[in-house]
């Protein structure tokens, strides 16, 4: 899982032309709209569990997938499209839509369809998760129907979805986020009765995941009061609070989060001269004694007794052992 590969070389010009050409060559014709030398494409994609990531950068092309690209049976899969750059404009049958930055579209792949990629003279970017059959299929009420269905930007869900894209496989709910995804597309398209009983919960699922990454960005600074997340997430008090219920409430996630990034600070050889009252201070407590008694609590020692340890961890063997082997041993000295 998480794992990146790189697809196409970064490059420009007749060579990147024959290796898309090669890479696509049962799924769709790739027809340039530029002069070929002049043409531009990078693709990067990552596995996330059954799912597929994929990064495009291109020049301005169009790929044409005919109903014998179908019958090859190379890619029975859905599509859901974030467009960050540029312009994509896809058609399939009757089904036409335009996307536009922040705009997101799903695409049924066992059908034909054609994609235009449009970013007058710069790059179109699209960000894609490629979701198997099976897994899709089955949340929507009539699948055959559901390509070409569009979230535009402004769409409250759509910015929830997009916000995603990109730290997809950051985190270890990565595959969690897969399947709200999928339940929001869903419901969006037509879902089945019960995933559109489970949007709410998707839907939560990512406002909590989202309002964790801002939280883990900015352990050091004033921006985590419950006001300025409610301001930034555009949501509720009452809303944030109960996101956070199962977490023993958002001040408790947020210290036990400074804590875990103070540890990860004490151990490191780098921050070794660094005064534990800075230290305390700039995770935002209210003195080094609060910081002390809070950390004692959570790790079963002091900031001063684990940085000693991690003194003799690295005189001794010339490294400090990573965070999940200090911890493990850590909790074996308690239970002795």
């Amino acid at each position: 899982m998480n794992e990146s590969t790189l697809v196409d070389d970064p490059g420009r010009g007749v060579n990147a032309l024959a290796r898309l050409r090669a890479t696509t060559t049962d799924i769709c014709d790739v027809i340039p709209l530029t002069a070929e030398d002049d043409f531009h494409v990078t693709t990067v994609a990552m596995m996330i569990g059954n799912a597929l990531r994929v990064d495009t950068r291109a020049s301005d092309l169009e790929y044409d997938r005919t109903p014998a690209h179908v019958a090859r049976g190379a890619m029975d899969h859905f599509q859901i499209t974030l467009c960050v750059e540029g312009e994509m404009r896809f058609s399939s049958g009757r089904h036409e839509v335009t996307l536009r930055p922040g705009d997101i579209v799903l695409i049924d792949m066992a059908q034909p369809n054609r994609t235009m990629l449009r970013a007058g003279g710069g790059r179109t970017h699209l960000m894609t998760i490629i979701l198997q059959r099976a897994m899709l299929a089955p949340r929507l009420a009539h699948p055959d129907s559901a390509t070409a269905t569009l979230l535009p930007a402004d769409h409250p869900r759509a910015r929830v979805l997009a916000s995603h894209y990109a730290a997809l496989g950051e985190t270890g709910s990565a595959e969690a986020t897969i399947e709200a995804i999928a339940d929001i597309v869903a419901a969006a398209a037509g879902g089945t009765a019960d995933i559109a009983a489970g949007v709410e919960r998707a839907e939560r699922h990512l406002y909590l995941a989202m309002i964790k990454r801002r939280i883990a960005d900015n352990l050091e600074t004033d921006a985590l009061a419950a006001d300025e997340l409610c301001r930034h997430f555009q949501i509720s008090r009452a809303t944030l609070y109960r996101l956070f219920e199962a977490d023993g409430g958002l001040a408790h996630y947020v210290r036990e989060q400074r804590l875990n990034l103070a540890f990860r600070r004490l151990i490191s050889p780098a921050a070794q001269d660094k005064r534990l009252i800075d230290l305390a201070v700039n995770m935002r407590f209210s003195s080094d004694s609060t910081f002390i008694r809070a950390f004692r609590r959570k790790f079963g020692l002091t900031p001063g007794e684990l940085r000693e340890l991690a003194d003799t961890w690295l005189r001794e063997t010339g490294a400090v052992p990573a965070i999940d082997t200090v911890l493990h041993q850590l909790a074996g000295r308690r239970t002795s």
